[in-house]
């Protein structure tokens, strides 16, 4: 496996599903850029909480990325040709909103001027120096 952060649009909807153990988890597909003209889909599928709730949230041709386990298979097309299979087990998902709201507090950070810590008691920079 592949450890991947892949970027992309969310194609179709996201489906909340439950395991055999009761437990739910999500799956989805993202159409990203393969930087040669054509998209690749990448099959996502996520157990942890918080990445499912992340994609639960986004609909269809919302911008996402997505990082975690890669694995690299092919599948065999109508005509004959060999095309590769992508399929990431998501661990952490970064949507819009998440780079907002982080842009938003780093800005707020920016707003309160750097404290300093008070010089210590008899020393100043500027105090008269005996020669």
């Amino acid at each position: 496996m592949i450890d991947a952060l892949v970027a992309g649009k969310l194609f179709g909807q996201v489906q909340q599903r439950t395991g055999k153990t009761g437990q739910p988890y999500v799956t989805a597909k993202i159409r990203a850029a393969d930087g040669q003209g054509e998209g690749q889909f990448i099959n996502v599928i996520a157990f942890s909480r918080t990445a499912c709730d992340a994609l639960m949230a986004l609909g269809d041709g919302d911008s996402t990325a997505v990082s975690g386990a890669l694995t690299v298979g092919t599948w065999t097309d109508n005509t004959g040709n060999a095309r590769p299979s992508l399929n990431l087990q998501a661990h952490a998902v970064l949507t819009p909103y998440h780079v907002t709201r982080k842009r938003q507090a780093v800005a707020k950070d920016k707003d309160t001027p750097p404290q300093r810590a008070p010089a210590a008691a008899g020393y100043l920079p500027d105090d008269v120096m005996p020669f």
